[in-house]
């Protein structure tokens, strides 16, 4: 679980003409990219060295990657994504979760009935949503939220969901 890669942004266009490369940043903080230490490519075989230069808005960033010297070699990562190891990345704090970690696990309900797995976790702007598919059916959209999840057991990779009424099929109050 420790050794798997863990997606932490993308190569976006090249910024000038020095190297420098634009990257969009998946993490809570977009400037922390830098601090994870070596990152991959998806399939672990290319290393990068980032060095951040400057925030450029919201999650995007310019950098400079070691070995990189010019617009054409900034402009032949364009839509690389980068991945660090999960060991690389801090434990997170109580209450929090790295998305990744909730992939993959076997969801029930507080009844202990089977719903699915986890096999996505979204952001559109209101909140996390958990896309949960189940063995058979629609697949299931649920707020993640302590009402919603709450209990989390990564050693047996479980989690309890207790959907609302209205997903339920009951008429909200």
């Amino acid at each position: 679980m420790l050794d798997r890669l863990v997606a932490l942004g993308v190569f976006g266009a090249p910024q000038g003409v020095r190297g420098e490369i634009r990257i969009k940043s998946y993490t809570a903080d977009p400037k922390a990219i830098g601090g994870y230490g070596a990152l991959t490519d998806k399939a672990g075989a290319r290393r990068f060295a980032v060095k951040l230069v400057r925030l450029l808005r919201d999650d995007m960033l310019v950098a400079h990657v070691e070995g990189v010297a010019t617009r054409d070699a900034a402009a032949a990562l364009t839509g690389v994504e980068l991945f660090a190891r999960r060991s690389q990345l801090p434990a997170p704090e109580p209450d929090e979760f790295y998305h990744d970690d909730l992939i993959g696990l076997e969801a029930v309900s507080t009844q202990g009935a089977a719903l699915g797995r986890v096999t996505s976790v979204l952001n559109h702007g209101a909140g996390d949503i958990l896309e949960v598919t189940p063995p058979s059916g629609e697949t299931l959209l649920l707020p993640f939220t302590k009402l919603t999840a709450p209990e989390i057991d990564f050693t047996a990779r479980r989690i309890v969901l207790a959907p609302p009424a209205e997903i339920e099929g009951e008429p909200p109050a």
